[in-house]
């Protein structure tokens, strides 16, 4: 096929390892990366974020902390303890000893924290300043040395390094060049024909990796008391059919993942709450339907990157609940695993896109996996339309002719139509402080 390669390469591109909600994450690592530039722990840190990072953050727990939250306790873990050259696993391998530090660091130095003043949806700049003694200029007092970075666009994309007025690194963001592989290559019927012929080999490392990854946090999740128990609650309350477990292990693997669980999780389209939505539904109907390895790899094929052509319109962070998208990206692979082809794909995630889009994001917290279990649920509805022959049409609401028009609208949807919606919520979350 035309672009097998590249369909690859967006897979790996996008199908990494991340421990917690990537946005603190994000933080932790520019952070990281600024003490890394400074060569000492600052004893003044300022943190400039867009509004929608800011959102993302705010109620989310930062792991390895001891149950702390928020821009400036991601800040704090990433200036103690992270690794900055671990990126979205900055945070693993923080010690108990490290969480004493954390706090200690967090109640002694000020962390101020402002919006940014740019226009980007995603921006983290971190300033990090360290006061000291210079004894060749006494007379002249204390020095200031000084380090800055910058992130913007998406979660490990460093634009900016700056150490005491020398600039180290410098790029220019631009959205469409700046995420790897072209995503605009990406459609439905192409992704169909990668996942029919694609060599398992190509991608059995990132696949099994997301298996082993997302099925771990989910099963934690369910052992564990993470949250609002979403997906315990929907186990205890629905029964075990494979139809509410598929939905209850993704909610699950969120319950722990915003709770503050420490295990790692593979993320798809920069969120790893949309990663497990994409995979862990698939995965289980998979295992109930006793599918072989290769059925499950095609399949996950089919809903990462059905969910990753669904994001690019959307963008990484808006007011349109990335979890929406992956489970559609979840309905499409659960037709594709029971031997849909192009058209029965298609008009599965045009019945999923029908039934779910227009839930909003208010950031990541504990009902994310409520969000999830509904954004799956339409998944799932999706599938069950087109196995009794039912779909919707052109006309119907934002549905229009073809399924790539229906993709393209609900970008328009999302980075265009809910700009005003994202900027209520954004008011609402902090603004006003509620």
């Amino acid at each position: 096929m035309k672009h097998y390669k590249e369909y690859i390469d967006i897979l790996k591109e996008e199908l990494v390892p991340a421990m917690g909600c990537t946005e603190p994450i994000a933080v932790a690592y520019c952070a990281a990366l600024a003490r890394k530039t400074l060569g000492e722990i600052p004893d003044k840190v300022k943190v400039y974020a867009s509004a929608n990072i800011i959102k993302n953050v705010k109620s989310v727990v930062v792991p390895n902390t001891g149950g702390l939250k928020g821009i400036e306790a991601a800040t704090a873990a990433g200036i103690v303890a992270g690794d900055a050259l671990a990126e979205l696993q900055v945070l693993a391998k923080i010690t108990e000893d490290d969480v004493t530090e954390i706090s200690n660091y967090l109640h002694s130095v000020e962390i101020e924290v402002e919006r940014s003043p740019r226009d980007f949806i995603f921006d983290i700049e971190v300033i990090a300043e360290k006061k000291s003694s210079d004894s060749e200029v006494v007379n002249q007092g204390e020095t200031v040395n000084e380090a800055v970075v910058e992130i913007i666009g998406h979660h490990t994309n460093v634009v900016k390094i700056q150490k005491n007025g020398e600039t180290l690194l410098m790029e220019t963001f631009q959205e469409q060049t700046d995420m790897g592989t072209d995503r605009s290559i990406l459609s439905v019927e192409e992704i169909v024909e990668f996942a029919d012929n694609m060599n398992i080999e190509d991608v059995r490392e990132v696949l099994q990796r997301q298996i082993d990854y997302n099925m771990a946090i989910a099963e934690e999740g369910l052992r564990g008391d993470w949250g609002a128990n979403i997906g315990s609650i929907l186990l205890k309350a629905y029964g075990n059919e494979v139809y509410n477990r598929a939905k209850a292990y993704a909610a699950a693997g969120s319950d722990a993942r915003m709770s503050g669980c420490e295990l790692p999780v593979v993320i798809n389209s920069g969120s790893g709450n949309q990663g497990m939505t994409s995979s862990l539904p698939v995965i289980i109907y998979a295992e109930d339907m006793k599918a072989t390895e290769e059925e499950l790899f095609r399949a996950l094929a089919v809903s990462n990157l059905t969910t990753i052509h669904l994001k690019t319109g959307i963008g990484r962070l808006s007011a349109y609940c990335g979890a929406t998208a992956a489970g559609c990206g979840a309905g499409a692979g659960i037709a594709y695993l029971q031997g849909g082809k192009y058209r029965d794909v298609a008009h599965t995630i045009v019945n999923s896109i029908a039934i779910a889009s227009g839930m909003i994001c208010d950031g990541a917290k504990a009902s994310c996996a409520a969000k999830i279990a509904s954004a799956v649920e339409a998944g799932l509805l999706g599938v069950k339309m087109w196995e009794n022959g039912s779909q919707f049409y052109g006309g119907d609401g934002i549905v229009v002719k073809g399924v790539e028009n229906t993709i393209k609208n609900i970008g328009t949807l999302a980075s265009v139509g809910m700009r005003e919606t994202d900027a209520t919520i954004i008011g609402m979350m902090i603004d006003k402080h509620n």
